[in-house]
């Protein structure tokens, strides 16, 4: 299990992640539907996650969602300090009920991120749709990926925004599969 704490005036973040693990989650964001996602996304990763956090949440979510998102982000990133034998890409996609998500990660060392996603409502519950975006984009620069996540249709927002995390979960698990002991790249380096 890795480790990674965050104290700012605004939130105190602790992640406890193994990647490698079966899908054990304690995770308390205060927000129950990022709480929902979060849960998705390890048990369909495969990844032990423990997260508690402390946030401003009398303002709203934004602060707690993409400190999460950074803290997450850096501890993923030291999951994987040794690069060699990792499958690297991974492509995944999920329908749930009405919508279909796409994700495709490469752990290339270079962050990019490429969002597609079209929410009909500001909030699922007591969260703001528009911070899914701003919670892949720090987890991406932080975990030094690129990801691509397109929804590609849907109705209902909660099953938009679920088919967008567990598409992730499922790619970034093929992608940090070890397969070997070589380097996947021609550079020589990740």
């Amino acid at each position: 299990m890795n480790t990674t704490t965050r104290k700012t005036k605004e939130t105190d973040i602790e992640v406890r992640l193994d990647i490698y693990g079966s899908g054990k989650t304690n995770i308390n964001s205060g927000i129950g539907f990022f709480d929902h996602m979060l849960m998705s996304l390890a048990v369909h990763a495969g990844w032990d996650l423990e997260l508690s956090v402390k946030g401003d949440l009398y303002i709203d979510g934004h602060h707690s969602v993409e400190d999460i998102g950074i803290v997450l982000g850096q501890t993923f990133c030291n999951c994987l300090s040794v690069k060699e034998g990792l499958r690297r890409y991974g492509s995944f996609s999920v329908p749930m009920d009405e919508a279909l998500a796409t994700a495709h990660v490469d752990i290339s060392g270079r962050p990019y991120l490429v969002f597609s996603a079209d929410f009909r409502s500001d909030k699922i519950g007591e969260f703001d749709t528009q911070l899914i975006l701003e919670f892949f984009r720090a987890f991406v620069m932080n975990a030094l990926i690129t990801l691509h996540l397109d929804v590609e249709y849907g109705e209902n927002d909660h099953h938009k925004a679920e088919a967008l995390f567990k598409a992730f979960a499922h790619s970034i698990r093929i992608a940090a599969e070890k397969t070997g002991d070589r380097l996947l790249s021609t550079k020589g380096t990740l």
